[in-house]
């Protein structure tokens, strides 16, 4: 069927289905996770606190069960991201123009490397400094008793940040590739870029020096690698004739 001949009521079943497959997707994917490999993620999300010699509590019955349902949970949305992609991709596809699938195919690769590699960076390097920190400004005087639920949350919402802003060299490739953005405006904004990276890093990370200062100078270095790209990459027009002339021959 046309996604442009489609109505409303369509569009909705559609959309419908999608969420439908994704969402059992992800439980089929959870499932798996919990019983083949539900230990091993627990031993992986826990392995940060082993070299403090900070073991971790859980405050009510249910805490410890639903905190590993969660971590295979979201180790299930990793398991089952291409079919979750897959869905999503067969739902807008219809309405986009053949140059913008090109870029979409093009970049969501490239996305996908970068978010990793800021999680994996986030985990290995910041949240093992900022964790450290954490644990030594409490004093001697102190017994860390750290719920394991709330440790959890902690870190995934450590790390995701960290995903997002990988996307920077990304989002300057894409605008600069259409022509909104060229490297002499970014070498412009360099400045309020420094400022804002600290701010942001304020914002998204834990109030302790040592996290801020670490996505601050990723987002600066970032900055920079995107500024260099950008110099590499020559602007394209997107025409959107090519895809009336692509209907016309179709009919």
């Amino acid at each position: 069927m046309d996604e442009k001949n489609m109505s409303i009521i369509e569009h909705l079943a559609e959309l419908r289905k999608v969420l439908i497959v994704s969402i059992v997707a992800i439980l089929v994917g959870g499932f798996i996770c919990f019983f083949a490999w539900g230990d091993l993620l627990f031993e992986i999300v826990t392995a940060p606190l082993e070299e403090f010699d900070v073991s971790l509590v859980y405050i009510s019955m249910p805490e410890a069960f639903l905190t590993k349902v969660k971590i295979s949970l979201v180790a299930g949305v990793v398991l089952v991201s291409p079919i979750v992609f897959w869905q999503i991709w067969s739902y807008i596809v219809p309405a986009l123009h053949q140059n913008e699938k090109r870029i979409i195919l093009t970049l969501l690769p490239a996305s996908l490397v970068l978010f990793v590699a800021g999680i994996l960076f986030a985990y290995f390097t910041v949240f093992r400094f900022a964790a450290g920190f954490l644990l030594m400004i409490a004093g001697d005087g102190l017994q860390a008793m750290i719920s394991v639920s709330r440790y959890v949350s902690f870190l995934l919402t450590f790390l995701l940040p960290f995903g997002i802003i990988f996307q920077l060299p990304l989002v300057i490739l894409f605008l600069t590739r259409i022509g909104v953005i060229t490297s002499a405006k970014l070498a412009t904004y360099r400045k309020y870029v420094i400022v804002l990276s600290f701010v942001v890093a304020a914002v998204l990370t834990p109030p302790d020096v040592i996290s801020q200062v670490f996505m601050a100078g990723s987002l600066i270095i970032l900055y920079e690698a995107s500024f260099l790209i950008s110099k590499l990459v020559k602007p394209k027009v997107i025409d959107y004739d090519d895809d009336l002339v692509e209907s016309h021959e179709s009919k």
